[in-house]
């Protein structure tokens, strides 16, 4: 086979993993037109890249096509569990689940527990539940369960990256020559850079693991379907924390010292600075979690927006503008997925990389 056809067989599947997301959408609106409820974008995209205690991914209502996931919640009188089936893909609080002598409902994904003798929920004005209270909910929801998958396959690659070197001392091929690539790439161009050479190696195994996992939750965020993990604040607040441990902990007594009561300048500036460069330590991390969140999000929201327009306007011509630009976003968002777990670590390992660098005293 010639460069020239081996090339072009890349850019096919390129572009076909790219428009799958948009076969996922038509398919599952394809039968709008026979809808007499009039479409809501808003509602849509929310459905899209929000959470939810099952994994849905086409269809509607019985006919949707959708994997139960386990809903656990602990209320006043302990553990309870059930399959998300149990409420029929009904997402409004009109099914309810009884479950260890207790009724449940799901209310645009949340689960609320119903007073003992309520028969439904009731709401007020500002439609909140009036007869219901919400348990600790850690289900295994979407997200989370994409989070398993992420975490599954990470071990499989890295135990066969792993099983090669042990057992061979020549170079890897194949899927294993890309992986080692990368792992050179994140110690090489991010790790030894910002940190350096003598304490880098305490901190790479985090930003592997921290570089891995966005990228491959990122790519299959992509897929029809899929979960949108990086673009939930929960799991970049909890990245982010983790960095921020990190900083607090292995910290040395220069950084803490020019953060808190930095020396050369006036007695009386350096509370004022102790407050400014104290606020800087939580923002640091505050900073790499909105930005990885907001540039998942947003450009999950343009995509499903541009392909809403076919529907909100019910003319097929705009497809043929707004499906191009989707599918444009969409092979950009394949670079953003790289982009944003490499801006990640290296800027990780940035403030890391400040918080453990020895000064020279004069």
């Amino acid at each position: 086979m010639t460069a020239h056809k081996s090339l072009w067989i890349k850019v096919y599947f390129a572009l076909a993993f790219a428009l799958l997301p948009l076969f996922s959408f038509a398919q599952e609106h394809e039968s709008l037109g026979e809808v007499e409820e009039e479409f809501n974008a808003t509602e849509m995209i929310m459905h899209h890249i929000g959470d939810a205690h099952g994994w849905h991914f086409f269809g509607e209502g019985e006919n949707s096509f959708t994997i139960p996931l386990p809903v656990i919640l602990w209320t006043e009188n302990g553990l309870v569990s059930f399959m998300s089936s149990e409420f029929h893909h009904d997402t409004e609080g009109h099914h309810v689940v009884e479950a260890n002598g207790m009724r449940f409902v799901n209310l645009h994904e949340d689960i609320y527990r119903l007073e003992d003798g309520a028969e439904a929920v009731e709401f007020d004005a500002e439609h909140h539940p009036l007869n219901a209270s919400k348990p600790w909910d850690i289900s295994i929801t979407k997200n989370v369960a994409a989070m398993f998958i992420t975490v599954i396959l990470m071990l499989l690659f890295f135990r066969s990256l792993a099983s090669h070197h042990k057992k061979n001392s020549h170079a890897p091929k194949g899927f294993n020559n890309v992986l080692e690539t990368l792992v050179l790439f994140v110690r090489d161009e991010i790790a030894i850079p910002q940190i350096g050479e003598k304490k880098y190696m305490k901190f790479m195994p985090f930003l592997l693991t921290v570089f891995f996992f966005i990228w491959i939750t990122n790519l299959l965020g992509l897929l029809p379907g899929a979960a949108n993990v990086t673009g939930n604040i929960a799991v970049t607040v909890s990245l982010g924390l983790f960095t921020l441990a990190l900083i607090i902990i292995n910290g040395n007594k220069d950084y803490w010292k020019h953060t808190f009561w930095m020396p050369g300048i006036p007695t009386w500036v350096k509370p004022i600075l102790a407050v400014v460069e104290g606020a800087g330590v939580v923002i640091k991390p505050i900073a790499l979690m909105i930005r990885l969140f907001a540039n998942i999000t947003a450009g999950h929201i343009i995509i499903l927006s541009l392909i809403s327009l076919i529907f909100i306007l019910e003319n097929a011509g705009v497809a043929g503008v707004s499906v191009p630009f989707a599918l444009f976003i969409t092979v950009l968002e394949l670079l953003v997925a790289f982009l944003q777990a490499f801006i990640f670590t290296i800027l990780s390992a940035l403030f890391i990389g400040m918080a453990v660098e020895e000064h020279e005293h004069h």
